[in-house]
């Protein structure tokens, strides 16, 4: 009885009930490393094949999951009844479950960000370069745009003749209904992104690194069941990019908007859906869409 008595002494003085706080728990001992602050530009990775194996990857998952995920709503949206298809629930266990199994391939390869909006907050936290950044960010959009080009290849009528899967604000909403629903997605998003990978916690409990992609997915899902009613759940810039351009109709772009102020802030948490006004588009889509008619109509001269 008295070992057991000086057991719990020790104890007590070695584990004490007062935790450090502020800048006092930085000089604790830690047992965990945290990993170094990626560089801003890395040259060296250009010349390295993990690079642009890590791209592939990216460019592949994205292609994936826009392929299921929008097969999934043109199924629903196909059918008058919506008691004899999945549903909204269905719609958002595809994106959910997308998110996890693609989340779990990839992880070891890329990261497994398959969002741009990720991949921007991973790179403010210094987790990743520029240089990968940016051909993440490249990646995942073209595998976007592929994935939505081979929904259309397959049903082309029924594509467009029900939306695509491309994000818009719903009737019933406000502009800024859709900002906020976009908003606080990513967040939540991004938010769990950021916790299922922390160092500490992967350090202090060896299941968590094995079980990130459930929690990840899971958000995605969660966040699917709240927004498609307002929006169609944006909270993947790739996402709605990719859909917007393969269904290439004005209320796809009316609503469309990929906004570098609305990261900054919220940490690579913007909401890709989110609404400028119904009567324009953006200034950017505007100078594009312009240049784009400009190139047509010189080619159409020529011919």
């Amino acid at each position: 009885m008295e070992n057991k008595e000086e057991d719990v002494r020790l104890g007590a003085n070695k584990f004490s009930e007062r935790q450090p706080i502020g800048t006092a728990a930085q000089t604790q001992d830690k047992d965990y490393r945290e990993p170094p602050a990626a560089a801003l530009f890395d040259p060296d990775e250009l010349a390295s094949w993990s690079f642009y194996r890590a791209g592939i990857a990216e460019f592949i998952a994205t292609f994936l999951f826009l392929y299921i995920s929008i097969m999934t709503v043109m199924g629903v949206s196909k059918s008058d009844s919506k008691c004899s298809t999945v549903g909204i629930q269905g719609i958002a266990w595809a994106f959910g479950g997308m998110i996890f199994a693609l989340v779990y391939c990839t992880a070891g390869i890329s990261g497994g960000h398959i969002n741009p909006a990720v991949t921007f907050g991973l790179f403010l936290a210094r987790k990743l370069s520029l240089t990968r950044a940016f051909f993440y960010m490249v990646m995942q959009c073209l595998g976007a745009i592929c994935g939505a080009g081979v929904v259309k290849g397959f049903q082309k009528h029924l594509y467009q003749s029900k939306g695509g899967g491309a994000n818009v604000v719903n009737g019933g909403y406000t502009k800024g209904d859709g900002l906020g629903a976009e908003i606080v997605g990513t967040f939540v998003l991004v938010y769990t992104v950021f916790s299922a990978t922390d160092a500490k916690r992967s350090a202090r409990d060896s299941h968590v690194p094995i079980l990130a992609p459930l929690p990840i997915g899971f958000a995605v899902f969660l966040v699917h069941l709240a927004t498609i009613p307002i929006t169609g759940t944006g909270i993947n810039p790739a996402r709605s990019l990719g859909a917007a351009i393969i269904y290439n109709q004005k209320p796809a772009w009316d609503d469309h908007v990929m906004d570098i102020l609305g990261w900054t802030i919220h940490r690579g948490c913007t909401g890709c859906s989110l609404p400028p006004s119904r009567h324009k588009s953006h200034s950017l889509q505007i100078q594009v869409m312009q240049l784009l008619s400009s190139l047509h109509s010189t080619s159409r001269s020529e011919l």
